[in-house]
């Protein structure tokens, strides 16, 4: 991200320096978005070669001594890869999670918090609606690998999931609309 004194150091450097700069700096920019761009993981490899290619992991969660690794592409991305690694500290699988049939997978009534951040991981965003008195955790995503979209999951007071809604990522679409008005006339 830019600051005022990368801004205002680019405005004093000659015609081409400031492009340059400017360039330079878009581009470590794309490229710090792009770090999971390096080639997936294979099954059977060591805990240790996951973290050594792609860092600690934004989260960690286990359960019965099986270890999930989440790493999200937040606040900009829409995809959350999560590393399975089984009880011998080995990679069972390495996959994005942020799609239709992962979420189909988590169910109505019976899934809890705990197994939706195995599942997809941490939300986007967290929000409450008080009048049915629900959590609301949201996932953005590309639905069906084309659609900007937005996957709302509601939570009640016990922490189990009543709800699942999936509706347009409202990011994009100010911008679809923006667009069309412009190029309308």
């Amino acid at each position: 991200m830019l600051n005022f004194s990368q801004v205002r150091l680019a405005s004093q450097l000659p015609r081409f320096g400031r492009t340059g700069l400017l360039i330079g700096l878009l581009l470590t920019g794309m490229t710090a978005c792009s770090t999971l761009q390096i080639p997936p993981p294979q099954a059977g490899e060591p805990e240790s070669a996951i973290l050594a290619r792609y860092g600690q992991a934004h989260a960690r969660y286990g359960l019965d001594g099986e270890t999930f690794l989440e790493y999200n592409s937040w606040p900009f991305g829409r995809q959350t890869y999560m590393a399975h690694i089984g009880r011998d500290g080995k990679l069972i699988s390495f996959k994005p999670v942020l799609n239709t049939a992962t979420f189909a997978e988590i169910k109505v009534d019976l899934a809890t918090k705990d197994d939706v951040l195995r599942r997809v991981g941490r939300p986007y965003e967290r929000s409450y609606l008080s009048l049915p008195q629900l959590e609301v955790w949201t996932y953005p995503y590309l639905q069906n690998d084309v659609w900007n979209s937005m996957m709302h999951i509601h939570f009640d007071k016990q922490g189990v999931v009543k709800m699942m809604q999936n509706g347009p990522d409202d990011r994009y679409e100010r911008e679809s609309r923006a667009m069309n008005r412009l190029f309308r006339r």
